[in-house]
């Protein structure tokens, strides 16, 4: 059985990713992975944080550990990322490429266009096979308009890319007006991958300290359909590679994934509930499925279910929920 995929250009023994995580964090774990069969990590970004409290000028941080957002998108601030957790995160990088055989892939959240690309170009000469961007911007200002937060994305796609001779791939929110046209514009800005999709944290109210609060939310089968639409509407339609998240909790989700034209997926929640051993056990029933379905390769099935294969291409193009609701039974 042919599980072999490719994803911006890199060769995976099989679809499975796993994505930034705790998991991801520490060279012993990655070789448990891998041991387990893990096709290739996205790393923890452990310099996410500490960069940022060392950094006080990136009024860009974004999301994940900071409250605070700017107010011009215009103005990005050239910064130096040289403290010594981020050289020791590079040093650590070194280590684990030595250490083991399968692809790595950093992951960056920020948009300065000044510390970031540096530490992109650091990020490479470590040894990284490719960079993964989350850029999840949240505009609190009213007079922000959606043009100029869609550009900041793209300028920082361009600028990294110009920085760095590795691959690139953006991790995607589902939030865009027109998705398919902003998938078009990362394409051209030169991404050479899409995660479809970014998951951000839960906002919540502490009732008992009277504050906002960020939980951790936790992925569920069910939250793959936007990814499953998506993946299908974009197969084959731009020259990018796509990759599944979000939702991918056994075989039968990288089976849809892959059916409605992913690539590769990435794994976090499911294994961080089951333990390592918990990728052997999809894998092998990927395979007892593909063998009684009669597939020979993950190339066979790609794409077989997208828009441009589908026999109700409603599915994917219409948001109407009547039809459902009517043939809906307790």
């Amino acid at each position: 059985m042919d599980l072999t995929t490719s994803y911006m250009g890199l060769a995976l023994k099989n679809p499975i990713i796993i994505g930034a995580s705790p998991l991801t964090s520490t060279i012993e774990s990655i070789k448990l992975l891998e041991e387990n069969g893990a096709a290739a990590v996205v790393l923890h970004s452990i310099f996410e944080e500490q960069i940022n409290h060392e950094t006080h000028e990136m009024d860009h941080f974004l999301f994940k550990g900071s409250e605070d957002y700017a107010e011009s998108l215009g103005y990005f601030p050239e910064v130096t990322l040289s403290n010594l957790e981020s050289e020791h995160y590079l040093d650590e990088i070194v280590k684990l490429k030595e250490s083991v055989n399968i692809p790595v892939i950093a992951s960056l959240n920020g948009v300065s266009k000044g510390g970031w690309l540096e530490y992109a170009k650091k990020l490479e000469n470590a040894g990284v096979d490719a960079l993964e961007l989350n850029i999840t911007y949240i505009p609190t200002d009213t007079e922000v308009d959606a043009r100029d937060v869609e550009q900041l994305y793209l300028e920082v796609v361009e600028s990294v890319k110009s920085s760095v001779h590795i691959p690139v791939g953006i991790k995607m929110n589902a939030v865009f007006s027109a998705p398919a046209q902003m998938a078009k514009k990362f394409a051209d800005a030169g991404a050479d991958g899409l995660v479809l999709f970014d998951r951000p944290v839960h906002v919540d109210i502490d009732l008992e300290n009277l504050n906002s609060i960020q939980t951790i939310n936790p992925s569920r089968s069910q939250d793959l359909s936007e990814t499953l639409r998506w993946s299908a509407i974009l197969f084959k339609k731009l020259n990018i590679s796509l990759c599944a998240s979000t939702g991918v909790k056994n075989h039968e989700d990288i089976l849809k994934s892959i059916m409605s034209g992913a690539d590769a997926v990435q794994m976090v929640t499911a294994v961080m509930e089951n333990g390592e051993t918990y990728i052997k056990t999809v894998l092998e029933d990927l395979v007892t499925w593909m063998e009684e379905k009669e597939y020979v390769s993950i190339a066979q099935m790609k794409g077989s279910i997208s828009l441009a294969h589908t026999s109700n291409p409603a599915a994917y193009e219409r948001a109407s929920y009547m039809r459902v609701l009517t043939d809906y039974r307790y």
